[in-house]
């Protein structure tokens, strides 16, 4: 990677300029502390853990939500609950090499599509905000639920009483903790985004916030249209051109959308930015 364009990710990333955008990949070199086996984070491994460790039909292998919907009409909307509750908030894990790089950067903003709570691990001795995305929420307009940290708790508020200076996770498929919540299955989608496109599923203070951001995407793969959707809209606003995004080995789809959103495709390995900054913090 160019040591100049290194050299500007890593000033916007501290600074806030540019929001890192985390994807599965992230967490590859994750595992159970007990058993050694790899935390389930791209779609197909999530389809493999939920049915425990089989291929399920090849329109179901599609797609995680596709599969999770499948699951909830056989088995209830509570099974894919429990499956999540367990792989993300039951089993410790080992630590993701990039969230430890991100939690000595200390980004104020980040979003994370992944379900698992290493981010809000790394900042819970931080005051910050934490939205985690919901979906076919009773009673509510919204589809997130909002939760402030005083460095050492979480407290649900309403998003007129957070503190805009603060900083901001934003789990939009959910998280095991504070309060589980997850967006899963093609139901929990189909409501997400069309609040997310209607504007409830996102604070209108992160509306103001997120306005001319840049963004940084790692460890993401963009060939399935429910990410794809998620991440056009949650971005809405950004800065031109949009940001980056590091994906070894691009296919045609992914160059497409990219160069629709306005993001510059880096052909490169997530680990090659982190690998070459700690050369140059070595160096100094």
């Amino acid at each position: 990677m160019d040591s100049q364009l290194r050299t500007q990710l890593l000033a916007g990333l501290k600074d806030g300029s540019i929001v890192p955008y985390l994807g599965p990949g992230v967490l590859a070199d994750v595992v159970s502390q007990s058993t050694g086996e790899p935390m389930p984070a791209t779609s197909d491994q999530l389809i493999l853990a939920m049915n425990g460790g089989k291929p399920m039909a090849a329109k179901l292998m599609y797609e995680f939500p596709r599969a999770a919907m499948n699951v909830e009409l056989k088995r209830g909307r509570g099974a894919v609950t429990r499956f999540l509750d367990t792989t993300y908030g039951a089993t410790q894990w080992s630590r993701s090499a990039v969230h430890d790089w991100l939690q000595a950067i200390n980004p104020p903003y980040v979003i994370d599509i992944n379900r698992d709570r290493q981010l809000i691990d790394s900042y819970s001795g931080r005051p910050h905000l934490l939205i985690v995305g919901c979906a076919r929420l009773g009673g509510s307009d919204y589809r997130f639920r909002l939760h402030s940290h005083d460095g050492s708790n979480y407290t649900e508020i309403t998003p007129e009483q957070a503190d805009p200076s603060l900083p901001l996770l934003f789990k939009p498929m959910g998280a095991p903790a504070p309060k589980p919540c997850y967006i899963a299955s093609d139901a929990d989608y189909v409501d997400y985004l069309t609040e997310l496109m209607g504007g409830f599923a996102v604070p209108a203070f992160v509306k103001t916030r997120r306005r001319d951001k840049r963004y940084l995407l790692l460890g993401m793969r963009l060939s399935r249209d429910s990410e794809r959707m998620v991440l056009a809209d949650l971005i809405y606003g950004a800065a031109s051109p949009a940001g980056w995004a590091l994906i070894e080995q691009p296919n045609d789809k992914e160059r497409r959308f990219l160069k629709k959103l306005g993001i510059e495709l880096i052909e490169a390995d997530l680990h090659e930015l982190l690998s070459e900054s700690a050369a140059d913090a070595a160096s100094c």
